[in-house]
C-alpha cells in the first residue's frame, strides 16, 4: 500500500479517539478512520472507552477499549469522562508498547485523550491532536443555559468568561502536541496563531452509498424540516422552535418538523412546538432514508467545528440552512446548495425559498449531490497522513524521535482496572 512520502512503510498509528461507540461526529469519524485504515492494510491501533475491557484483532488493525468507571461526569446523556481513566495506563502502556507505534493521535482533551497524551510523553513519541469541538463554546452556552434566571448582562459577561478561560486551557492542552490538525481554515488559524505551530486541515467526509437520494421514499405531503444530532444546549436547539414560531406568522402553513436525535432538551421542545415529530436516534438506513424524505435541513449550532450531519444531508439531497458561526458555513454553498442565516427571519426565508420554488428546491437538491460526491473519506484520511509524513520528518529533523523495541509478541489485552 503506497501513501505519498512513505512508500511501502507508512507510519505506525496508535488512535485514541474522545468517543468510538458513540452517536456524533467524532465517533463516526473515528469509526471511518480505522475502517480505512484495515481498507488499505495499515497498521493501526485503536484504544477508547467503553463498557467492557477488551480487545480484538480486525485485520491490520487492533482495537482496544477500556472500560469508564463511576467516578466521573456526564458531558451529556450519553458521554461521560471518567476521573480514574488513567489507571489503565499500564495496560494501554503495554497495548502501545506491543504495537510499536510511529505517532500516537488524540482527538481532544478527553479521558481517553489525556491518556494517549500522557503515553506519547513518557514513551517520546511524537504527538498528533485533531480539533474536533468547540469546547470553550460549549462552555459558554451550557452556563448561559444554567443561569437563565440571571440578567442578560451577567449571563453573558459569565459565558464570556469562562469560555475565554476554557479556550486557554484547550490551546495549551492543544500545544503539547507536534502534530496539529483542525477540520476549518478558521480553526487552523487560531492554532497556529496560539501554538506556534503548523496546523493542518482534517476535514470530513460521507458514504454516499449509505446516505442518498436514491432512498427518498415520499413524493408528496407536508414540507419536511429535518434537524439531526443531539438536542443539547449547545447546538442551539431552541432555535428550531423560534423558527416554528415565525413560520407561524407567514402563509406557510403545510409542513412539519423531523427531529431526530436525543438530548436534555427534548421535554423543552416537545412542550414548545406543534408541528414536529421525534422518532429518537435512527442509525444506518432508518438515518438515512429519514434524511432523504427531508425537503430541508436546518441547522442551528454555533458550536460546531465542521458538521457531519450537514454533509449527510447533502450528500441525501437535502439543501442544508446553516448558522453564519461556526465550521458548518464552510460546507454550505449559499445559493447553490443551501443558505448561510444570520438570524431566526433569514431561516424562515430560506425555508419558504425552497417550500414555494420547487424548482429552485429540485436544483439545490441537484448540487447539494453533487458536492456530496466529492467528499470521500478515503481522501480525507490519505491528508491526514500527508501531515503525519511532514510531522515526522521535522520530528526526525529535531532529534525527538525515539523508536520503541521491536515486538513480535501478541498484546493479550487490556486487564481489568
Amino acid at each position: 500500500m503506497n501513501l505519498a512520502g512513505f512508500g511501502e512503510d507508512p507510519p505506525r498509528v496508535a488512535f485514541f479517539p474522545d468517543t468510538y461507540h458513540e452517536v456524533d461526529g467524532v465517533a463516526n469519524t473515528s469509526r471511518q478512520y480505522e475502517a480505512f485504515a484495515i481498507r488499505r492494510g495499515l497498521p493501526f491501533l485503536t484504544i477508547f472507552g467503553g463498557t467492557e475491557n477488551r480487545v480484538e484483532i480486525d485485520g491490520s488493525g487492533t482495537r482496544v477499549e477500556l472500560r469508564r468507571g463511576l467516578i466521573g461526569f456526564a458531558l451529556d446523556k450519553k458521554h461521560t469522562f471518567d476521573l480514574t481513566f488513567c489507571r489503565h495506563y499500564k495496560s494501554a502502556e503495554a497495548a502501545v508498547r506491543d504495537f510499536n507505534p510511529d505517532i500516537i493521535h488524540i482527538t481532544g482533551p478527553s479521558d481517553v485523550g489525556i491518556l494517549g497524551a500522557l503515553i506519547a510523553d513518557r514513551l517520546r513519541i511524537p504527538l498528533a491532536a485533531s480539533w474536533h469541538t468547540n469546547l470553550h463554546q460549549y462552555a459558554d452556552e451550557r452556563l448561559t443555559g444554567l443561569l437563565a434566571w440571571a440578567p442578560e448582562r451577567v449571563k453573558s459577561g459569565l459565558g464570556t468568561a469562562v469560555g475565554a478561560s476554557t479556550l486557554r486551557a484547550v490551546l495549551r492542552f492543544y500545544k503539547m502536541a507536534q502534530i496539529l490538525f483542525a477540520p476549518n481554515q478558521e480553526l487552523i488559524g487560531l492554532v497556529e496563531q496560539s501554538t506556534g505551530k503548523p496546523c493542518y486541515l482534517m476535514q470530513r467526509g460521507v458514504d454516499t452509498a449509505l446516505f442518498n437520494p436514491e432512498r427518498r421514499e415520499r413524493s408528496s405531503g407536508s414540507f419536511v424540516i429535518g434537524y439531526v444530532g443531539r438536542l443539547t444546549t449547545e447546538k442551539n436547539i431552541r432555535l428550531l422552535a423560534e423558527i416554528e414560531a415565525a413560520l407561524s406568522k407567514t402563509t406557510l402553513t403545510d409542513y412539519r418538523f423531523l427531529i431526530v436525535g436525543q438530548g436534555a432538551e427534548e421535554p423543552w421542545l416537545r412542550a414548545h412546538m406543534t408541528k414536529a415529530d421525534f422518532p429518537g436516534v435512527l442509525k444506518g438506513e432508518a438515518l438515512a432514508k429519514a434524511y432523504a424524505n427531508m425537503d430541508v435541513f436546518v441547522f442551528p449550532s454555533r458550536t460546531d467545528t465542521f458538521g457531519n450531519v450537514v454533509l449527510e444531508a447533502l450528500a441525501s439531497g437535502v439543501p442544508a440552512l446553516v448558522t453564519a458561526s461556526g465550521g458548518p458555513r464552510f460546507i454550505v454553498r449559499a445559493g447553490e446548495t443551501g443558505f448561510v442565516a444570520q438570524d431566526v427571519q433569514e431561516f424562515v426565508r430560506g425555508i419558504q425559498q425552497l417550500a414555494l420554488a420547487p424548482e429552485l428546491l429540485q436544483r439545490m437538491r441537484s448540487s447539494a449531490r453533487a458536492y456530496a460526491n466529492s467528499a470521500s473519506w478515503d481522501s480525507v484520511f490519505e491528508a491526514v497522513y500527508a501531515g503525519y509524513e511532514r510531522g515526522l520528518r521535522s520530528s526526525s529533523a529535531a532529534g525527538k524521535k525515539i523508536r520503541l523495541r521491536s515486538s513480535s509478541r501478541v498484546y493479550a489485552g487490556p486487564q481489568p482496572g
